[in-house]
């Protein structure tokens, strides 16, 4: 039997969804990655054209960004790469075929300047590109 302090998704419920509220709320102060994540949940939450939006709003973002990205970075943008690919395939997709596959095509084009401003010695952006269309990469 797991312990009452373990974390798990039964204790942390029983925090109630306030408690929880409060604690993302937390957890997310200084971490844009993270804030990216939960406005994402919140906009998918509301409804999947208000997610569209949101993932436009941010590959517009990127494609516009010009600062260099080091090794220690790249995680951090590979995740939040990931989570707007995931947002695409698994809810967006669902609702709006036609809209997530140029969203997808929109991911795909980011990845040359994205990679040329990064540092991927690890292959980490590079297999989040892959996941998201053909073999090109």
């Amino acid at each position: 039997m797991a312990a009452k302090t373990a974390i798990n998704a039964k204790n942390l419920e029983a925090l109630g969804a306030e408690r929880l509220a409060e604690l993302l709320i937390e957890i997310s102060a200084g971490n844009a990655v993270a804030k990216r994540r939960l406005r994402v949940e919140l906009a998918g939450a509301q409804s999947p054209a208000q997610l569209v939006k949101e993932v436009r709003k941010r590959f517009t973002i990127v494609a516009r960004s010009r600062s260099f990205v080091d090794w220690q970075g790249v995680r951090s943008l590979a995740d939040d790469l990931d989570t707007h690919r995931r947002a695409i395939v698994e809810t967006i997709a669902e609702a709006y075929p036609t809209e997530a596959l140029d969203l997808l095509w929109r991911f795909v084009a980011l990845a040359p300047p994205v990679l040329e401003r990064c540092d991927d010695s690890s292959g980490t952006l590079i297999g989040i590109f892959r996941e998201a269309g053909p073999p090109i990469f």
